[in-house]
């Protein structure tokens, strides 16, 4: 990270290969925040911050930790991917034709789904709680099951049955209030 800091391009490329699975969550995050039909992908925004990361300057040259290297790193990272957010969805504003509509669209997920989605969730964890946890880390936070293995400090193996008996029983959950 100093490397980068001191001007050198390798070491940007080096940098965005060696943490691109945290870089990859990060833009995953922010891009939760974006509306449902954004023309970006995660991935598209880790690749705009790294043609980012190459234009930057060299900094001073101090001393730091590689602990506070690190987070200075993740803090610009975040605030470049926030940028580049911004900017994208400027050009897009000015391209865009105004239409008023007769009736009003629907603004946000249904309530009723939502909570019938919770409820589904704390039945599962009724069950196992590592099968909740497992769920939203695979379909809310994007993770792998390696990365979730790491997270919840257990084998991939334990993390792909948690998911496997998860995703039936939410089949069959879901099946029944269909038919229903």
């Amino acid at each position: 990270m100093s490397e980068l800091r001191l001007g050198r391009h390798d070491a940007g490329r080096e940098l965005a290969e060696l943490c691109y699975p945290q870089l990859r969550r990060m833009a995953a995050a922010k891009m939760r925040g974006e509306r449902a039909a954004h023309t970006w992908q995660p991935t598209e925004l880790v690749n705009e911050l790294y043609l980012e990361l190459l234009k930057l300057r060299p900094m001073d040259s101090r001393d730091y930790s590689e602990d506070a290297e690190r987070a200075a790193f993740f803090a610009l990272a975040g605030q470049m991917m926030k940028r580049l957010l911004i900017h994208h969805a400027r050009r897009l504003y000015r391209q865009m034709e105004r239409v008023e509509f007769e009736d009003e669209a629907e603004t946000g997920p249904d309530p009723q789904a939502l909570q019938e989605v919770e409820d589904a969730l704390s039945r599962l964890a009724a069950i196992d709680p590592r099968f909740r946890t497992v769920v939203e880390m695979r379909v809310f936070e994007g993770l792998t099951g390696e990365e979730i293995a790491r997270e919840l400090d257990c084998s991939p193996r334990t993390v792909a049955n948690c998911w496997n008996f998860a995703r039936h029983w939410l089949q069959k959950e879901w099946a029944g209030k269909l038919e229903a």
